[in-house]
């Protein structure tokens, strides 16, 4: 796991093509954002009170964009905790490896879109946020 800080992450504006008839907003690997796509899926109908996220991982990055309502990212690098509150289709947040993240107040509605690096592979998540701390205290030595 990467010795990686919560200010490695930042937001993307993503490119927005103005329509009379509606936007479009394109993302094209390693041109809008810095990694190649190998997986893509969406969260949605989030009860109201729930979280998602509640890990780390090893390698991936990802890109997360609200592609509709808005919902709040915190981001924990074992000693900073940055919180973002998305809710622009044309903004996405870019997450590296080694950073801890949970998902959090989403609006009635929202959808959130996820572009990860690698396909699934559970070896690659820390689950358990202690082990990560752990994970984050080896590296820095």
């Amino acid at each position: 796991m990467k010795n990686s800080r919560v200010y490695d992450c930042s937001i993307i504006e993503l490119d927005k093509h103005h329509h009379e008839k509606g936007n479009i907003t394109v993302i094209e690997n390693r041109n809008t954002i810095p990694f190649e796509t190998k997986r893509i899926y969406y969260l949605y109908d989030v009860p109201g009170g729930e979280s998602r996220g509640g890990h780390a991982h090893k390698e991936l990055s990802q890109l997360i964009v609200a592609v509709s309502g808005s919902f709040s990212v915190t981001l924990d690098d074992g000693v900073v905790k940055r919180t973002f509150l998305l809710n622009r289709p044309y903004q996405g947040l870019y997450i590296i490896p080694g950073i801890w993240r949970t998902l959090d107040d989403f609006s009635s509605g929202s959808v959130c879109l996820v572009l990860a690096s690698h396909p699934y592979y559970e070896e690659d998540y820390i689950r358990d946020y202690n082990e990560f701390l752990s994970c984050k205290l080896t590296k820095k030595r």
